[in-house]
């Protein structure tokens, strides 16, 4: 299955050359999109009592009315309901008059305990709360508790952000068609679309090629190509060194998930860089990750220069402050082309460290052949860093990370159970198999760790921090409850096994 999701425009423009390319007009691929969700009531409903198949005026109800017929003739006990008539010409008109069953209006909607409603009002591309009759239905659904199957996505959900916009049906089954929406996976849509059916209605890949999405859902798929997958021959550096730099003496723990998920995810060489006054708390913990003292910039640079390592974590209980600033200025200094430093990933504390710093840290990462930076904020974080874009309510999540990624000139990943990892050159994704138990403390060092280790073994930046997230959120989802951070390092490697073996497949 391909990665890619459509934006509303994005669906439209899929739609428009699949039309000019043939065989099927416009009501053909309403046809065909009919046709799936039909089967899927059938398949998954075969005792509901009476279906209430609910149709707004536009394609979306054009598809309930080709669902309400074609059940109808299978025999099923149909009631269609419509708010609004379809306008005269259009591929919804001429799916209503095909349909020959009684209309009633949506205003008088009643409903029965047994009975399945099929959502055809809005679906996708609804821009503003759902109100009226439509609202009503929802109210009545819902407080019935109806089962529901949406076509494209439940209405009063938007397709471009997820947001609920005002009331929104809950379904049971949403059926969508071509490539999911950025809807299907951002919350609060994500909850409300429940089981999502991809369905096949004749529009070819070489159409979506043509209109060469840039969002994408982030699956194995998006990114096994650049799995790293040892060779025989491979010795501890060729598999790349991860460096973690620690906080003082109380706030160590932090740094050693880190360094241990950094190892486990496949890194090679890892050392925890200490300050002199924490040197004994970490050796005391550390086994087979390495230790270094490093207190100042120039210790920094002796480590790069003597142990080469290609990727940093610099965030998790280091401290705020100067220090943390001039470390990371130290290491987006160097030059990628001379294999110094690959990539910086900075989490927590290295963030906050430059909310009143940020054009210094976007321009040092900003040059050409600095190292790649990538940044791990949750939506506080998020808010220090860019908080005209996080204020901003027109925008969606994606959107959000987005705009932050071009203006940093780093990876952004805005964490949350829907995290968004975006690039700077426009490049997207939406995790979708998040899990709450990874809602616990530790959990985003052990994340900024894995990322870390496969950039060390030469995974580019944006698919990096993709894998990472995935496999972090795999291994909180396998594991369940009970997960606590220092579960992760080892919860992880049976996700990595599995990842391994497909990609020297």
């Amino acid at each position: 299955m391909r990665n890619e999701l459509l934006s509303p425009a994005e669906m439209a423009e899929a739609d428009r050359l699949a039309i000019a390319a043939g065989p099927l007009d416009g009501y053909g691929l309403m046809q065909r999109a009919g046709e799936a969700v039909a089967a899927i009531v059938l398949a998954r409903y075969p005792g509901a009592m009476r279906v209430h198949v609910l149709c707004g005026p536009g394609n979306n109800g054009g598809d309930g009315y080709v669902v309400a017929r074609l059940l109808a003739e299978a025999g099923v006990d149909v009631a269609l309901w419509a708010s609004g008539e379809p306008r005269t010409g259009s591929d919804a008109a001429l799916a209503a008059a095909d349909c020959t069953l009684e209309r009633h209006p949506l205003s008088a909607f009643t409903a029965e305990a047994g009975s399945l409603v099929v959502d055809a009002i809005y679906g996708a591309g609804l821009s503003k709360p759902l109100s009226g009759d439509a609202k009503g239905a929802v109210d009545i659904v819902t407080g019935m508790n109806l089962p529901v199957v949406a076509i494209d996505l439940p209405s009063g959900v938007s397709d471009d952000s997820g947001e609920v916009l005002g009331s929104a049906f809950r379904a049971v089954v949403t059926v969508t068609f071509a490539r999911k929406k950025p809807g299907h996976l951002l919350l609060p849509g994500r909850e409300r679309c429940g089981e999502i059916v991809l369905a096949d209605i004749g529009i070819r890949e070489e159409i979506i090629d043509q209109v060469a999405p840039r969002t994408f859902e982030n699956r194995p798929g998006l990114w096994i190509a650049t799995f790293p997958a040892p060779a025989v021959d491979a010795h501890k550096y060729k598999r790349g060194h991860t460096s973690v730099f620690s906080g003082g003496p109380s706030a160590t723990g932090a740094a050693r998930l880190s360094a241990l998920a950094a190892a486990r995810s496949g890194a090679g060489a890892v050392t925890v860089l200490s300050p002199a006054n924490a040197m004994h708390v970490n050796a005391a913990h550390l086994t087979s990750i390495m230790l270094r003292k490093v207190d100042a910039v120039e210790d920094v640079h002796d480590l790069i220069g003597d142990r080469r390592p290609s990727s940093f974590v610099l965030g998790p209980g280091f401290g705020i402050g100067d220090k943390a600033r001039d470390f990371t200025l130290a290491m987006l200094a160097k030059n990628r082309q001379d294999g110094a430093v690959e990539g910086l990933v900075l989490d927590a504390d290295g963030i906050t460290s430059f909310r009143n710093a940020t054009a210094t840290l976007f321009e040092a990462a900003g040059r050409p052949d600095a190292p790649a930076l990538i940044m791990t904020p949750h939506e506080g974080e998020f808010g220090r860093l860019f908080a005209d874009i996080a204020a901003d309510t027109a925008l969606s999540k994606l959107a959000k990370a987005r705009e932050a990624a071009r203006r940093a000139s780093a990876v952004i990943v805005y964490k949350g159970a829907d995290s968004v990892i975006a690039s700077p050159d426009g490049r997207a994704a939406i995790n979708g198999n998040g899990a709450p138990w990874l809602a616990t403390a530790g959990s985003g060092d052990v994340l900024a760790g894995i990322i870390a280790g496969l950039l060390a073994q030469g995974m580019p930046a944006f698919e990096a921090a993709c894998a990472g997230v995935w496999i972090h959120a795999e291994a909180g989802s396998r594991f369940g409850p009970g997960l606590i951070a220092e579960d992760l390092p080892l919860a992880i490697v049976p996700v990595l096994r599995e990842l391994t073996g497909s990609a020297a497949r």
